[in-house]
């Protein structure tokens, strides 16, 4: 009788699963929605059945998708099926929202490194080097429009816009660690509060205002800009490209834990809820708030801020 309705449920999943992927694929403007949804059949089925019932459950998914999507399907199973199950799974062992989250983003980080593979090694399509092809033609573009106007076309705003391009560029290591980021959000905001409602239960986020980033992180940001001023490597080598993802990937754990210290110290005061969020609205669109809360953040982290406030009340 339980197997029969473990058969029954994953059946009914399974279908939701193959609806949602219908509309993803061949409904434009709802397929945009529904492809958010996606990896909710994935947590249901992980979060209330065995490692090895979810691992048949994502090949029975595969298959299904092959099916109604062709293809074109795949990538979207892997990525939301692979990182859902996970989910579910994890949900189910009553592992900690933290731990969820980061298990989720090397999933879902994983699954998109592999079809970015797939497609450069299969398909011969490079979708970063086309966009900086696009970036380029557009850059030279504006270029011969400047020297057609009489212009000086070495000025510092082409300089600037090719500094972003080749800096963009370098990048890309850390532009797929966002895109996970995100990517495992946005499945958290639209995914759990649904598999709540269906009975499965799990631990709670703690307050925003009240997550720490280990200590340690401080240490690797410290080591990587001594290293950088100790190697000083050549720009475009392995080295230089590897210790600017470094940086950046450590330099925005650095505003979190800003930002999330701002929430702290505006609750502790009773100040307003909207003056953290203005705070992080302009530390992501005027550059000299990004700084002062990068600095703040570091404060907070090497001098144990908070506490140093809870003992002063």
């Amino acid at each position: 009788m339980r197997n029969v309705h473990k058969l029954t449920e994953g059946a009914v999943l399974l279908a939701a699963f193959a609806v949602l992927i219908l509309i993803t694929m061949y409904v434009p403007v709802l397929g945009v929605v529904s492809n958010l949804f996606l990896a909710i059949p994935f947590i249901l089925f992980g979060a209330k059945n065995s490692r090895m019932n979810a691992v048949v459950f994502f090949i029975a998914a595969v298959l299904i998708s092959l099916i109604v999507g062709t293809l074109l399907a795949i990538p979207l199973t892997l990525t939301y099926g692979l990182t859902g199950i996970v989910m579910g799974l994890l949900i189910k062992e009553e592992k900690g929202r933290t731990s969820t989250f980061i298990a989720a983003t090397l999933v879902f980080l994983a699954a998109v490194l592999i079809q970015y593979a797939a497609a450069i090694a299969f398909f011969n399509f490079n979708f970063i080097q086309e966009a900086m092809n696009v970036m380029k033609e557009s850059l030279n573009q504006s270029r011969g429009l400047i020297e057609a106007l009489g212009q000086d076309s070495s000025g510092k705003v082409v300089e600037q816009l090719e500094a972003s391009i080749q800096l963009f560029e370098t990048l890309t290591p850390s532009l797929f660690v966002l895109i996970a980021l995100f990517g495992v959000i946005l499945i958290e905001l639209v995914s759990l509060p649904i598999v709540k409602r269906f009975g499965v239960k799990m631990a709670s986020w703690k307050p925003f205002r009240e997550i720490v980033l280990p200590k340690s992180i401080l240490w690797y940001y410290l080591l990587t800009m001594l290293a950088s001023f100790a190697i000083n490597p050549e720009e475009g080598s392995y080295w230089f490209t590897a210790l600017v993802n470094i940086s950046f990937i450590l330099q925005m754990l650095m505003v979190f834990q800003g930002i999330s210290f701002i929430f702290y110290f505006t609750h502790k005061k009773g100040m307003s809820k909207s003056v953290p969020i203005i705070a992080t609205v302009l530390t992501f669109f005027m550059p000299i708030f990004l700084s002062i809360v990068r600095i703040l953040g570091i404060i907070d982290l090497g001098f144990d801020l908070r506490k140093r406030l809870e003992k002063k009340d």
